[in-house]
This record gives structure tokens, sequence and C-alpha cells, in this order.
């Protein structure tokens, strides 16, 4: 499958680019670390901005675009680390009133965990009873949801019928799995521009071998998972859909990784953001299923053969 951006889609990334450029930066990223609530007036600026809205009908006051333009706004905003429920309240936006125009902050239940339950204006799925966590990432507050047991939970399903569950929307993993993307690709420019400019024994970091090779790992891991991420939004299919979130959370898990190695020390430094992208991808690999329901669905798919 060949994936070409067209003219719209790069002036939608770059115009996602450039909004985040003034109101997130560098500064303003160390300062969400120690803030533990919401930036409400920039939330507002993303559903001015169409961020939340992008693939409401135009009918209905959304933009009208579709799932391969939701996905490069994603990564963008993963590239930033932008805090909130991005998520849910992009899946929300035409259903709760608010939420398209960023007016409203929507949060989801999802495998027990919430974020940012205490900013949520609207919660979907049942929080009763849920407790905060330490979450590892200071920029995404959790709460657990203690266990649901139904009634017939013990039964076995009918014939033909699914097993109990919540099933993960796939729209879900997609957008999470674009996100993981920009985070893979930001390690990827860290752990190159330190290599460059790191210097030891005279020479850049950069012209060392193992130094190359974790930089060239770097790469080929984000950009194996751009085109299937890239493609999943295409076609749309779930088990596309399941080896893009794969691959996403393998290069954004193990680029963060490697790009703390090249930083050495100083990637664990508050002043850096290097060990932000690591913890945040480890909140996002349980977010929509995580990888295990898409590893059963590729698994099952693999199973049926041909056809």
């Amino acid at each position: 499958m060949r994936f070409r951006l067209t003219e719209d889609q790069r002036v939608l990334r770059t115009g996602v680019r450039d909004l985040l450029a003034r109101r997130f930066d560098r500064e303003a990223l160390r300062a969400a670390v120690s803030r533990p609530d919401l930036d409400r007036k920039l939330w507002r600026e993303l559903g001015a901005a169409g961020f939340f809205a992008l693939r409401v009908p135009e009918a209905d006051g959304g933009v009208g675009l579709g799932l391969p333009e939701a996905v490069l706004a994603f990564e963008e905003a993963g590239r930033v680390l932008l805090p909130g429920p991005l998520v849910a309240t992009h899946l929300a936006a035409g259903t709760v009133p608010g939420a398209a125009a960023g007016e409203a902050v929507v949060t989801a239940v999802d495998g027990g965990l919430v974020e940012w339950l205490a900013e949520a204006d609207v919660v979907r799925g049942d929080a009763t009873g849920a407790v905060p966590l330490t979450s590892v990432d200071p920029l995404t507050p959790l709460h657990r949801v203690p266990a649901r047991t139904a009634p017939d939970a013990t039964a076995a399903p009918a014939l033909g019928q699914p097993a109990p569950g919540p099933v993960p929307d796939p729209v879900a993993a997609l957008l999470t799995a674009a996100e993981q993307l920009g985070t893979a690709t930001r390690a990827c420019e860290l752990a190159v521009e330190h290599a460059r400019t790191r210097e030891q024994f005279g020479r850049p970091i950069g012209a060392f071998q193992a130094v190359k090779h974790l930089c060239a790992q770097l790469l080929v891991r984000a950009e194996v998972a751009r085109a299937a991420v890239y493609a999943a939004a295409v076609t749309a299919d779930p088990v596309d859909i399941a080896a893009a979130r794969l691959l996403a959370d393998e290069a954004a898990v193990r680029g963060a990784r490697d790009c703390l190695q090249v930083h050495g020390g100083m990637g664990f430094t508050w002043e850096s953001e290097v060990h932000l992208h690591l913890k945040r991808s480890w909140v996002r690999a349980r977010r929509a299923g995580g990888g295990t329901e898409g590893a059963e669905l590729l698994a099952a798919d693999l199973a049926a053969g041909p056809g």
C-alpha cells in the first residue's frame, strides 16, 4: 500500500504543530509537571482549532475529516506530550455537549483505569468507588476502578456469542498508537540531537558505533510504526489497527528507553523531557485494551488463515 500525505493533510499537521509549539512548548511542559490541574484555556483552544471535532460531520458543526487526519493530529499531540484525556474527549465529540468545542473534558473507564478523573466534566463508564493511584507519569493522574462481577460472570457464553467484558474501541487504539508514534519520533529526534552535540574523549558520542546503532534502531522502529499506523488509518481494519498498535507501543517504549541510554544520567533529570516520554508511553500502553487485546486479535486472524 502506498500512502502519501495530501497538501491539505500536510497543512493540517503543520497547523497542529505550530499551535502546540506556541501553547505547549518545553517550558509549558515543565510547568505542567508540577501543576496537577488541566489547562482549560488550552483545552478550549484545541476545541476552537477543531482538534476534537475533526471527525464530526460538517452538518453537525464539525470539521468533517477522517481517521487519517485525526491520526496526524494525535501524532503531534504525542510528540509534545500534551496532557489530558485527549482520546476520550475526541471520541465523545458530537455526542457529549461541549466536548467538540473543548468546553467539556471527557474521560472514560478503560480496563479498570481512569485518566484525569478529578478534572473530568463527563465520565463515560462506571467510575463508582474509584481510588487514586500514584501514576508513574506526573502528567497523567490515574484512578483505579474496583473490578465489577456480573451475576453471570462464571457462566459460559452462548454459542456464537462473545465472552463478557468490555470490547476495546479500535479507534481509541489507533489514536493511542498515533500518540505513541509521536513519542517514538520525538525520542529519535532527541537521541540524534544529543548524539551530535554531546562529546566524550574529544568526539561527539554519535561517532561511536554503539550509539550509532541505538539511533539507527530508533529510526527504524519509528518508521515501521509510522507506515503501519498510517496504513491502518486508511483501511480502518481492526486487524491492521491491532498490528499498528503493537508496533507503535514497541517503538515508543523501546525508543524512549534507548533515548535514555543515549542521554545517560541526564535523561532522568527533571530538566529533561526524555524520561517523561518513557513514563507516558508506559501509561498509554495500558490504554484501549493494551497489547494483549491486539496480540489476541492478530493471533485469531492468523489462525483463521487466508480468506
